[in-house]
């Protein structure tokens, strides 16, 4: 692989950190840059959890540090994703390669069809007993922490879609917690895929460091107005993915 497709993968893990940060969804920028540099997809998922766990890292991080999220949510909420994940990249590695593009492009489709939603989302208060509260914060962990280790792109933003509607959560505090529950889904995958050696760490590491700088970047910026453009770049490289893959079925 030369330095050039390197570079720009760096340049797409950057800009996959920042928006991962501030609203979710950056899995599917990296995911469909690695797809689209001719990775072969069992290596293309388990780099891009090698990438994205550091930058999952520092974004769960910064928003611990500034309270921007609910810590009594958060040790349940991370063993469940945690669990939820290992179970997901476990069934992924299992899985033909041949079916398993056609799961990408269906999985591709409902990602971004997930975050271009995502904006008319509103908070929903809420009258949990302290077990409903539980149940339902372990079967949203579970449920998309499995999806995060099957395949990943969207997750951020399902789960901010999930702790606004379900717990009432603002959405900034809804974007926190979700950052708890990644972070574990995250690690669980990032340790599976390496243990089975599905990780191409010369690309792996230099995108970790783009992503976790623009993180960092990302979770200290108040961004504004800016949903629109994501969504559009978003759009546009996720459709052009799944064009390629789809062309690639037919040969």
């Amino acid at each position: 692989m030369s330095a050039m497709i390197v570079a720009l993968l760096c340049a797409a893990a950057f800009g996959a950190g920042l928006v991962d940060a501030i609203a979710g969804g950056g899995g599917l920028v990296t995911l469909p840059a690695l797809l689209a540099a001719g990775i072969p997809v069992p290596l293309a998922l388990g780099t891009n959890k090698g990438q994205a766990v550091f930058g999952a890292v520092t974004s769960a991080a910064s928003f611990w540090g500034r309270r921007a999220l609910d810590r009594e949510r958060a040790l349940l909420g991370f063993a469940a994703g945690f669990a939820g994940s290992w179970l997901g990249a476990r069934a992924v590695l299992a899985v033909p390669v041949r079916p398993l593009r056609i799961v990408i492009i269906v999985l591709l489709l409902v990602a971004v069809t997930v975050v271009l939603l995502r904006r008319n989302v509103r908070p929903r208060p809420h009258s949990f007993t302290p077990g409903q509260a539980r149940a339902a914060l372990i079967a949203i962990a579970v449920v998309l922490g499995g999806y995060d280790g099957f395949f990943g792109p969207g997750t951020g933003s399902m789960l901010v879609i999930a702790f606004a509607t379900v717990f009432g959560d603002s959405l900034t505090r809804a974007s926190g917690n979700a950052k708890i529950v990644n972070l574990a889904s995250n690690l669980a995958a990032f340790t599976l895929f390496a243990w089975h050696g599905t990780i191409l760490w010369r690309v792996a590491i230099p995108m970790a460091v783009a992503n976790a700088t623009g993180a960092a970047t990302g979770a200290h910026l108040a961004v504004r107005n800016g949903d629109r453009l994501v969504r559009a770049v978003v759009v546009v490289v996720v459709l052009g993915v799944v064009v390629k893959l789809a062309v690639d079925l037919l040969r």
